[in-house]
């Protein structure tokens, strides 16, 4: 997508406010940190045919990310425009109503079979769902082929109440929490409006109850609490001296602690080296503004983990959630 940065809050902007171009979305911000983690990375995408998909496509080369099976349709790009401050408060106004990316369809998903039945892992996101009927169906059939094939899948709700309405959300979350091995949300807001909860616990619970086999719920800008059947734990995000804009942290972390996973990382390893990569991205502005290298990730991963390893031995176990008054 277009990423038009507002230098000011969307409600003070006023004739002759200063903006930036980029190019991010939570597709490419993702594939962006797959490749940094050292992931063969492909983005399976449909871009316009107006002039900026020259620069997006440049953009994601440059990030190290394959291109060659991005598909055109006559439409323009989807953009959005945004504000953000340090402390992750967001502001978005989007442009996506008949963009090229809404005509994914699953006939591109079938164009991809082959690389989707060989490929190690597939990440991909409730934004891109919502874009349209097909599209919706394109995000289950690309999910299912992985899926089928031995392959990981790594989900984000990532819902948006301005592209997308709960119930239609809430019923693709059913449909594909089954096929992942990485369920990854935000709370409160994903978790209220899509299981019903603002609790961390309660909604890698609902959220495993639904067939995910591994669920990480990020819990403000400071934890992520990671459930995988076996327990809760909270794991402590390494802080960012100095943030600039949040907008694709969480991107950043599915891209990278799936790429680790896929590269042999151990769960709790690639987590953590998720968490990393996701604090050292919000030194930049947009959604690909920083992308560590990888280098930089492990560097942070394992001093972090000597650190929490000193004050504390472990993660800490989350509470056994009491009786859930939500149902």
């Amino acid at each position: 997508m277009v990423e038009i940065h507002a230098g000011t809050a969307l409600r003070e902007a006023a004739d002759g406010t200063a903006a930036r171009i980029s190019y991010s979305g939570d597709a490419l911000n993702a594939a962006a940190a797959a490749a940094a983690a050292g992931a063969r990375t492909a983005l399976l995408a449909v871009v316009g045919d107006d002039e900026l998909s020259v620069p997006l496509l440049r953009r994601a080369a440059e990030l190290g990310v394959d291109v060659s099976h991005v598909r055109r349709a006559p439409h323009p790009n989807g953009a959005y425009l945004l504000s953000a401050d340090p402390d992750g408060d967001r502001e978005f106004v989007y442009w996506r109503t008949r963009s090229a990316g809404s005509t994914l369809a699953p006939g591109h998903v079938g164009s991809w079979r082959d690389l989707l039945t060989r490929c190690g892992a597939l990440v991909t996101s409730g934004i891109t769902g919502a874009l349209s009927p097909s599209s919706r169906a394109a995000v289950l059939a690309a999910a299912r082929l992985v899926h089928a094939a031995g392959g990981h899948l790594t989900y984000d709700p990532n819902f948006r109440p301005r592209l997308t309405g709960r119930s239609e959300a809430r019923e693709l979350l059913t449909r594909i929490a089954p096929l992942t091995g990485l369920l990854k949300t935000s709370c409160p807001a994903d978790a209220q409006a899509l299981v019903g909860t603002t609790d961390p616990r309660r909604a890698a619970a609902r959220l495993r109850a639904l067939g995910a086999r591994t669920v990480a719920v990020t819990a403000g800008a400071g934890r992520l609490l990671l459930d995988d059947g076996s327990g809760a734990d909270y794991h402590p995000v390494p802080v960012n001296p100095a943030p600039v804009d949040a907008t694709g942290a969480g991107d950043c972390f599915t891209g990278t602690a799936t790429a680790r996973l896929v590269l042999g990382d151990s769960l709790q390893e690639a987590v953590a080296h998720g968490i990393a990569a996701a604090s050292l991205s919000v030194s930049g502005r947009g959604g690909t503004g920083r992308v560590p290298p990888f280098s930089e990730t492990a560097a942070l991963a394992a001093v972090h983990r000597s650190g929490a390893a000193g004050r504390a031995g472990r993660p800490r176990r989350a509470d056994a959630p009491p009786p859930d008054p939500d149902r």
